[in-house]
């Protein structure tokens, strides 16, 4: 049961609710892209990992909204990305070469929202195959938009994805073990 689906019964009581998720997980988003380790071409952040997280959290249509929220806010101009504002702030931060993944991220988020609606956040090896597909969901548009920005003849998946491999396979274990955790703590208490 994510967020959404639990209080879906009783619309206005629930607004107030997924309004504070929605703000608290853009906040949440925005810790989560300064918290940087060194890394080439992009820092390395555990953007990822709450992206896919605010998915299996609060469901397709919150978790995308949740990140859709941060994007406008950082299209506003709010230094809310990784590196910013030193690497340029709102739109013209969004036009270069994160900007495909930015653009995932909404995409991720609403997938693995979808899947945790189906259940497959509940055990670990389902959890584990929601974050990997939603990560896969965050480098096609990523890579798409790096290719098309510095040209195909360069080596767009070794610069825009083989880096990453090993922290999106972490970022995906972290998951699996994170959320089937959860729900069984929240099963023992009577709460889902």
């Amino acid at each position: 049961m994510t967020l959404h689906t639990a209080v879906a019964g009783d619309r206005h009581h629930a607004l107030l609710p997924a309004a504070l998720a929605v703000f608290a997980g853009s906040l949440l988003l925005t810790i989560s892209a300064k918290i940087a380790i060194p890394f080439f071409p992009v820092p390395l952040t555990m953007q990822t990992f709450v992206v896919i997280g605010l998915g299996l959290a609060l469901g397709s249509r919150l978790g995308a909204l949740t990140v859709t929220l941060y994007l406008a806010q950082g299209a506003a101009g709010l230094p809310v990305f990784t590196g910013t504002p030193e690497k340029g702030l709102g739109l013209a931060y969004m036009a270069g070469p994160t900007g495909g993944y930015l653009i995932g991220f909404v995409a991720a988020a609403f997938v693995a929202g979808l899947l945790a609606e189906r259940g497959f956040d509940r055990r670990i090896a389902t959890s584990f195959l929601a974050a990997l597909v939603a990560t896969a969901v965050i480098h096609i548009p990523g890579l798409l938009w790096l290719g098309a920005l510095v040209g195909w003849d360069k080596p767009v998946i070794a610069w825009g994805l083989t880096p990453f491999l090993y922290g999106d396979l972490l970022k995906a274990g972290l998951a699996a073990l994170v959320f089937p955790a959860a729900w069984t703590f929240l099963k023992n208490r009577g709460i889902a």
